[in-house]
């Protein structure tokens, strides 16, 4: 998501000067011998930090000067069809929550999909999507306007920190925060008057972790969308509760939460989070809020839309549901 009328003085970067020469060192001691395991995660937590640490000052130095972004395709990636709508590309900043309120507050970057004006009415919907853990805003460019396209409804892409354009470092906690901030800004400023029932969400892969998360805490979202998700990250490794204390996004236990219609989507196929995962999650799901699955027999974890037939039958699924929160 490249910068369009970035003013920024460099200069500014001097103030990072202690920081890269940690980096440096670190680098240079990779370098040269074998290290710990655990002294190289260490050092690579370091490493993000310094770099979630740059970022977030470019963005906070960028929205004081009023940078505005484009959005730039790849063009080394398929082309999706023509598109009428607009596409925006903005960064989100997070809500001050440190007690040092000057210190830079990560941003999160987002590109939102919208429809034309005119066929916007009280109904219309819009998809906050989290996306998988092997992809950025950029790569799910294709999908996200045949989404659009498909179910005429606006949607909104976002990078998790740490990932593609988006400050902040990568951890699980901070996926929250992400999702909450995209989600408020959303209601607030692309949505039709406000309206959080016409918010739905879609979680693919680990995207299903903040999504679930979400879900369980907003008791007026409109539905959620769970495509390829695991009942929980340690469950992906075993079945075996003895390291439950490590288990991150439980969404199995927090899909028992959700207020609003619910559809699963897996593969029959998958290796990767199996069919039992998918299965599980539906089954989880409160009475009153499912909605008919679609397990999709011929493919596996990251197939499911390839293909035209494929992508048809998915936009059909998919406008099957959206429909019936409508009813």
């Amino acid at each position: 998501m490249p910068n369009t009328d970035n003013e920024r003085n460099d200069n500014d970067d001097n103030e990072n000067n202690d920081d890269t020469k940690k980096l440096n060192r670190v680098r240079e001691r990779e370098d040269q011998c074998d290290i710990h395991p655990a002294e190289a995660l260490a050092q690579r937590a370091m490493q993000l930090r310094v770099q979630a640490k740059k970022r977030n000052k470019r963005d906070a130095l960028d929205a004081q000067l009023g940078v505005s972004y484009t959005f730039i395709t790849d063009p080394r990636l398929s082309s999706p069809p023509g598109y009428s709508g607009s596409i925006e590309a903005v960064k989100i900043p997070y809500k001050t929550k440190s007690k040092n309120k000057t210190a830079p507050r990560p941003h999160v970057a987002c590109v939102i999909y919208r429809i034309k004006d005119e066929r916007v009415n009280d109904q219309t919907k819009t998809i906050i999507y989290s996306h998988g853990n092997a992809t950025d805003i950029g790569a799910m460019h294709f999908m996200q306007v045949i989404i659009a396209k498909g179910i005429k409804c606006n949607v909104v892409m976002y990078d998790y920190s740490g990932y593609g354009e988006s400050g902040g470092v990568p951890l699980e906690g901070n996926t929250y925060t992400d999702i909450e901030t995209v989600y408020d800004y959303t209601v607030k400023h692309v949505v039709r008057n406000n309206i959080e029932g016409n918010v739905i969400l879609y979680g693919q892969s680990v995207g299903g972790g903040p999504s679930c998360y979400l879900a369980s805490k907003k008791i007026h979202v409109g539905g959620l969308i769970l495509h390829s998700a695991f009942m929980s990250g340690m469950r992906v490794l075993t079945p075996s509760r003895a390291l439950a204390c490590l288990d991150i996004f439980p969404n199995i236990t927090r899909i028992k939460k959700v207020n609003c219609p619910v559809m699963v989507i897996h593969g029959v196929m998958d290796e990767e989070v199996t069919f039992e995962h998918g299965k599980a999650l539906h089954e989880a799901v409160p009475e009153d809020c499912k909605r008919p699955p679609w397990w999709v027999k011929d493919r596996g974890h990251n197939d499911i839309t390839d293909g035209r037939q494929k992508i048809l039958e998915y936009i059909q699924k998919l406008k099957l549901f959206v429909e019936s929160l409508d009813d």
